[in-house]
């Protein structure tokens, strides 16, 4: 104590320079946390929005990921609803489980026979109500913003095509979209109606027939072409309720969502339907590990010899892992400017008191005090800076978190059209907020150590002779 109380009144005795260095590893301190809370907040928010389309698991036909994707036929997952009735029942992921819903997508091609147009589509057939659930997922309190499917309570034929896929088969005007110019308004010149490449018979011929029994028509009514079991085409008619932005144009301009049944129905026709996928959402994100050996054992044992795996978000969507190796790679720059700069604030500050204080600690020496002791009063002093600079950054970064909180900022995550609130994650990310503090501690504990080694080893006679 007498140690610490020696290196507190050295550094009140010069105060102004003292302060000069807090204030230097203040704001060092508080531009990590801010941005170390952003990024997590960042990080989160990205792994909700995630999870509320995919869920944290999903099991495939083994092989599906990488070669089967729009191919639902060689793997889609055959008696699927006796999985989904297990994994619901199994009392062991019972208290973990949110939704177990099943999914099937496929690749087709999309039509607007009434202005002759068509393009190719990947379409997803899900279960409405158990995905509209999956999209209030927020372990993080992320206040979500994930919008539901506008699916629900409508007829087995309804739709929701993305707004790229609306423009492209020209039916922005029916469904009321804003900003969506048509081919002429851009400037593109028509091709003549005679050049125009007429649908092939059988299709012309299935699509006549679907339209004929429909029991919705109008403008917004289009038809979908998929080959079945039998690999033979197969048309279907969808009325599509609305347009939806998916945020990233490729997807925005190929994806429409429809029923389960109704995708079961065109793929499959009066064969035992498939899926491509059940996805399992979890109540919380850090029970991954243990719902996934508990479906490994389960699908090992009562669905032993059946080709199936299981992946998770993160593998499903490797630009979670990029979003996180990205913000990681910032903070880390951030981070070692900042310990740089500490280094030498409090490096420079220490030998200058070494330089002003070499008389008196030639007089320390003389009087009987040890060079480790002499160390430890400069070490000491280095760890006051540390110490103080670090509960004074905390203090002073929370209030400004607070109020960045509180702003009402927005940001949208990669990916995605809707926005979530601007949020810093200070206040409650001990790890964040305690080992920020402790390694700016460190580093102002080594920053000290050289000057108080180099005043350790001065000679007592130089040393009371110095002027």
């Amino acid at each position: 104590m007498m140690v610490f109380s020696l290196a507190l009144r050295n550094l009140v005795r010069n105060r102004r320079r003292s302060m000069t260095t807090m204030l230097a590893m203040v704001i060092g301190l508080v531009s990590l946390l801010i941005f170390g809370g952003y990024s997590r907040n960042a990080i989160l928010t990205t792994q909700t929005g995630y999870v509320q389309y995919h869920g944290h698991l999903q099991i495939q036909h083994k092989g599906y990921f990488e070669y089967g994707s729009g191919n639902p036929v060689a793997y889609g997952i055959a008696d699927y609803q006796r999985i989904v009735d297990t994994v619901r029942n199994d009392p062991v992921l019972q208290p973990m489980l949110v939704i177990v819903t099943p999914s099937l997508r496929l690749n087709g091609i999309a039509g607007n026979f009434s202005s002759g147009i068509s393009k190719s589509i990947v379409a997803a057939g899900v279960v409405v109500d158990e995905q509209n659930k999956m999209r209030k997922w927020d372990d993080y309190g992320s206040l979500s913003q994930a919008p539901p499917i506008a699916l629900g309570g409508t007829p087995v034929d309804s739709a929701v095509i993305g707004t790229g896929v609306a423009r492209l088969l020209q039916m922005c005007a029916p469904l009321k979209l804003k900003d969506c110019p048509s081919p002429e308004e851009t400037g593109a010149v028509a091709s003549p109606a005679s050049t125009q490449p007429a649908a092939p018979a059988d299709i012309a011929a299935l699509s006549a027939q679907e339209s004929a029994g429909a029991t919705t028509a109008g403008a917004t009514q289009i038809e979908l072409l998929a080959a079945n079991v039998r690999g033979a085409p197969n048309v279907t008619s969808l009325n599509v309720v609305r347009a939806e932005n998916w945020g990233v144009k490729e997807i925005d301009d190929s994806l429409i969502v429809m029923h389960l049944e109704q995708a079961q129905r065109l793929v499959f026709g009066a064969a035992p339907p498939q899926v491509t996928a059940i996805q399992i959402q979890l109540a919380h994100t850090a029970q991954m590990p243990a719902a996934r050996a508990r479906l490994e054992q389960l699908l090992a044992t009562q669905f032993k010899g059946v080709p199936l795996e299981i992946l998770d978000f993160e593998a499903l969507t490797p630009i979670y892992k990029q979003v996180i190796q990205f913000f990681d790679s910032i903070f880390g720059f951030i981070s070692i400017l900042i310990y740089v700069i500490v280094l030498f604030t409090v490096g420079n500050t220490m030998s200058m008191a070494v330089v002003e204080r070499t008389t008196e600690i030639g007089t320390l020496r003389a009087i009987g005090q040890r060079r480790g002791g002499i160390r430890t009063l400069f070490i000491c002093e280095g760890l006051l800076l540390g110490l103080v600079g670090a509960a004074v950054g905390i203090l002073i970064a929370l209030p400004i978190a607070y109020l960045i909180n509180h702003s009402g900022l927005a940001w949208a995550p990669p990916g995605y059209s809707y926005e979530y609130p601007v949020t810093v994650r200070v206040w409650g990310d001990n790890q964040l907020m305690f080992g920020t503090a402790v390694s700016l501690v460190v580093v102002a504990v080594v920053s000290a150590w050289w000057p108080a080694n180099r005043a350790a080893k001065l000679d007592v006679v130089d040393a009371l002779r110095h002027v």
